[in-house]
């Protein structure tokens, strides 16, 4: 298959400018970022990877975002891919194998959670929240008021912004400003945000820099890519890449991935990680994407949370596909001992937690490490967080909480959105983008330590977080050409451009989708979508198919998603749907 660059002349795309092409560039950044942390046997299939577009729009910048998020996304999909390459070389025998992303999926893998549905009803839908399981156990979500208790706001001081994060739990972050954590009466939108924006713009990025810290709280100021840069945290991930592996010094035998999986039948599909279990221990998205790419890979993947534990309801809907979803509370004795029992046959543990958060319920990377000794296999631990740098020095914010937002205005995403709209103020970013790409850095990264267990035997830990995804993106990549900026801002709808840095991300991403529907109408058509009954959810889901095809291997989940707490904690009996999988196979040529 070639690349397909063409383009449609009723879908509006700059003259001259490929997605493909660029993705090429961004892929060869990426690898050279990250070469330390590569198997050697990566290399030769790096000039496999083909861009190709199963529709014309793929090869067009889509996103109304100046930073090249679609050619980060191919690139690291594109990695992802070389890295399943190597593993099913390892495990099933060499053969030419070629890598193929296809560059509107993954444009539609980025949006992932904006273009989901159950039963036709997306996140915006009134709805939806009748159809899901509450997980949302502080009701941070259930009103405009507390949602936007995460949000961007303007300081005491003119042109100085801070976003203050709510999260999952909105009374400390209003209690925290002296505002009432609930309101009575109705009040719209607009209301909302003088509220709130009305106490912020009282206080200095000083003052909220120290409510924050007192309270716990997730929030950071906006600052621009430079200035972030220069802070003692921006210092320190320059010199690290965008994800890393490193021993943790527990030597044992190098671990063959099996020979079978005990799940699927012989006659099967073939999965590269068919027969490896992941446990997983993450909320929201970046870290749980890490878990449904493994397990589109044929991993095993468990999902651990807490029934006491708050999550946004709506995610789960995306982001467990392909998975098992299981409720232990590990402060209970009774669920820790099913937990250690779960443990003791793992082989990969992600962790999408605050640092240090795992370890202080006794799952440090090093104590399971010593257990995995004991057993005489290696784990591999991938761990997720917003700022990275966990054990570098100067890495000063490497402790704190947060999520997207927090990440892209932290590091300057924020502010270069804010001067492609043509305004002097931070906005945040359309869409959950710098989530999915750090899962996929996640996934990369989980990949890449398998590969190392496999051929050195050991214990891993594998790192990434938000922010290095940004540093890649902003300072590897940079922004569009001038040409390309102005020509998003001619086609995409005019109201985008009326946004303001006090728009919530849902606002944001609700009139992008709105514009990228009627510009782009090839992304959401049928084809692009994976159809399956999810018996936890009660009704047809529908979430975007695998951007990405190897030779010889398939790659997409055998299982459609189901709420958190759904499944025993259980490693044995789980159910397959190979039809899922129907297409996904890349034919060798030979």
């Amino acid at each position: 298959m070639g690349n397909d660059t063409a383009i449609d002349a009723d879908t509006p795309g700059p003259i001259g400018y490929s997605v493909a092409a660029e993705a090429h560039c961004a892929l060869q950044a990426l690898v050279s970022a990250c070469m330390s942390e590569l198997p050697r046997e990566l290399g030769q299939y790096i000039d496999k990877v083909i861009f190709f577009s199963s529709s014309p729009t793929g090869d067009k910048p889509c996103f109304p975002c100046p930073l090249r998020e679609q050619e980060a996304g191919c690139a690291l999909k594109a990695l992802e891919g070389c890295l399943a390459g190597a593993i099913t070389d390892l495990r099933y025998g060499r053969q030419e194998r070629t890598i193929d992303v296809d560059l509107a999926k993954v444009t539609c893998f980025l949006m992932s959670a904006y273009i989901t549905t159950l039963d036709g009803m997306g996140k915006a839908h009134p709805k939806i929240k009748y159809r899901l399981p509450d997980t949302d156990l502080n009701q941070a979500q259930s009103n405009l008021y507390r949602r936007l208790s995460a949000n961007l706001y303007e300081t005491c001081h003119a042109g100085q912004y801070y976003h203050i994060h709510g999260s999952l739990e909105a009374s400390t972050t209003l209690r925290m400003l002296g505002l009432p954590p609930f309101l009575t009466g109705s009040h719209d939108y607009r209301q909302c945000i003088a509220m709130i924006e009305n106490v912020v713009n009282r206080l200095s990025i000083e003052d909220l820099e120290h409510k924050n810290h007192k309270y716990r709280q997730a929030g950071v100021p906006a600052l621009t890519k430079d200035q972030f840069r220069r802070t003692a945290h921006g210092q320190a991930l320059a010199g690290i890449a965008p994800f890393t592996v490193h021993s943790l010094d527990a030597p044992s035998r190098p671990v063959p991935f099996p020979d079978c999986d005990p799940q699927h039948s012989a006659s099967g599909p073939v999965q590269c990680l068919a027969g490896i279990r992941v446990l997983e221990l993450c909320r929201i998205i970046a870290g749980p994407t890490i878990g449904r790419s493994l397990a589109a890979h044929g991993a095993s993947v468990l999902k651990v949370t807490s029934a006491k534990l708050p999550d946004v309801p709506f995610f789960q809907l995306d982001v467990n596909t392909g998975k098992h979803a299981t409720s232990l509370h590990l402060k209970d004795p009774r669920d820790r001992a099913t937990f250690e029992d779960l443990l003791t046959t793992a082989d990969v543990v992600i962790d999408g937690y605050r640092p240090g958060v795992l370890a202080s319920l006794g799952y440090s990377p090093e104590s399971l490490a010593a257990k995995a000794q004991e057993r005489g296999r290696g784990i591999v631990y991938v761990a997720e967080d917003c700022f990275g740098g966990s054990g570098i020095p100067g890495a000063l914010w490497s402790h704190r909480p947060g999520w997207q937002q927090i990440a892209d205005c932290a590091t300057g995403v924020a502010w270069e959105q804010g001067w492609f709209m043509g305004l002097e103020e931070p906005v945040v970013p359309p869409f959950p983008i710098s989530d999915y790409a750090t899962g996929i850095l996640g996934t990369i990264a989980a990949l890449a330590a398998l590969h190392r267990r496999a051929v050195s035997g050991g214990s891993w830990i594998a790192r990434t977080s938000l922010a290095q995804y940004d540093l890649y993106l902003l300072h590897a990549l940079g922004p569009y050409p001038l040409e390309i900026q102005e020509h998003l801002w001619d086609t995409h709808d005019h109201n985008f451009f009326e946004l303001r840095h006090s728009d919530s991300v849902d606002e944001v991403s609700a009139r992008a989708l709105r514009s990228m529907k009627r510009l782009y109408p090839e992304l959401f058509r049928e084809g692009m979508l994976h159809k399956a009954f999810s018996p936890g959810f009660g009704g047809e889901v529908a979430w975007p198919k695998e951007p990405l095809r190897v030779t010889g291997v398939t790659i997409g989940h055998v299982r459609p998603t189901r709420p958190n707490g759904y499944d025993v904690p259980s490693w044995d009996g789980w159910e397959r749907d190979e039809s899922l999988l129907a297409g996904q196979t890349l034919t060798s040529l030979l």
